[in-house]
């Protein structure tokens, strides 16, 4: 679907500020400015840019011109990759900024995808207690998803997100010409989450991907913003995942699993290709629990291998998978809780099935 897409001019110049819980999501040029207005009206000792290996080369360029501050900026440049998502990374940029001398005025800015912002928010809330922090995402999958929402963390021994925090941005600035630097499978998996919105929330929205033969880069910006409107919606309900926001795991509990399997070997996934999985098997999940029909789960299954490539999950992976399932941070009094389609475009929450049932799932998708 988007074998041939390298990318497109901006239309998100264009595009309303959103206001989420406690920040303003910005879009394409204005939102430079917004950022050198509050970098300018905070009056910060410095400005510390993280990057990865990547952004670094492919993204900083068309940063610092835009930046306009009176304080120092550092760049701090962590390898690329979820392998390096973990507590040793957190250490040394924690040590870099007490090197640098960086102080409670001191501000974070993440330019990079879902890695650069889980870490560097993480790593922004807990330096000195707590520093402020601005995420430029940079992966469609870290402007859709990753960057929305206030979600800060690092893997711990290769299971997801398990050490983190809640704390949002100041502000979020989405700027869709640094997608012009991704692979066409950097792309798909971004998408993940963006049909993952629609699926939970608004069955119109998944259609619209359903009715493409291929995606029109020209309706992409309307798309990307769309499912930041839908995660919005979610997360300032319930900003704390007590209730409706669990619906955006839906795909998550065993794509979560899947992920950390294959973490660091030669089938190792990238977040949306291990969510993608998890979302064909846990519609058949609520298929079987007679939530969705065996049409709608069929439709959801067929869409999903149209645009992602089916993986091949041995017995032994699939045991493996499923003992990975006890480490999920959604889990309650020792039940795995799923969520799962109550219709397509409505999610039901605080799910139990039994390991059975995820081994039929799986079955069903290696047939």
């Amino acid at each position: 679907m988007l074998e041939n897409t390298v990318i497109l001019t901006s239309n998100l110049i264009k595009m309303q500020t959103i206001q989420a819980s406690g920040y303003p999501i910005y879009f394409g040029l204005e939102g430079y400015e917004a950022v050198n207005k509050l970098l300018a009206e905070k009056n910060y000792s410095s400005l510390y840019i993280i990057v990865d290996s990547n952004t670094n080369t492919f993204c900083l360029h068309r940063l610092l011109p835009y930046l306009a501050v009176d304080c120092a900026i550092e760049i701090i440049e962590i390898e690329a990759g979820e392998a390096h998502k973990n507590i040793d990374t957190c250490v040394a940029l924690w040590s870099i900024l007490s090197d640098f001398g960086a102080d409670r005025k001191s501000c974070i800015l993440n330019l990079g995808g879902g890695v650069v912002t889980d870490m560097g928010g993480f790593v922004a809330s807990t330096f000195k207690r707590g520093i402020d922090f601005i995420n430029i995402p940079t992966t469609l999958l870290g402007m859709v998803d990753a960057s929305v929402g206030g979600k800060n963390g690092i893997d711990l021994n290769n299971l997801k997100n398990q050490i983190g925090t809640i704390n949002t941005p100041t502000t979020l600035l989405i700027d869709t010409h640094y997608l012009e630097t991704l692979s066409a499978r950097e792309m798909r998996s971004g998408l993940a989450e963006m049909l993952k919105h629609g699926l939970i929330f608004d069955k119109n929205y998944w259609n619209k991907f359903k009715k493409l033969e291929t995606l029109d880069i020209s309706m992409l910006d309307e798309l990307i913003y769309e499912s930041i409107v839908i995660k919005n919606t979610i997360v300032t309900q319930d900003p704390h995942e007590k209730g409706i926001r669990k619906s955006l795991n839906f795909g998550h509990t065993l794509g979560h699993g899947i992920e950390s399997y294959y973490l660091g070997s030669q089938n190792e996934l990238l977040h949306g290709e291990a969510v993608a999985v998890g979302m064909i098997l846990e519609a058949y999940l609520s298929y079987k629990k007679e939530y969705i029909n065996l049409e709608e789960y069929l439709e959801i299954k067929e869409y999903m291998l149209s645009i992602f490539d089916k993986i091949a999950i041995s017995t032994s992976d699939v045991d493996a998978i499923i003992d990975l399932l006890k480490h999920d941070k959604k889990n309650e009094y020792g039940k795995i809780q799923f969520s799962l389609l109550k219709n397509i475009g409505e999610c039901i929450i605080n799910q139990i099935v039994d390991d059975k049932l995820i081994q039929e799932a799986f079955f069903d998708y290696n047939s």
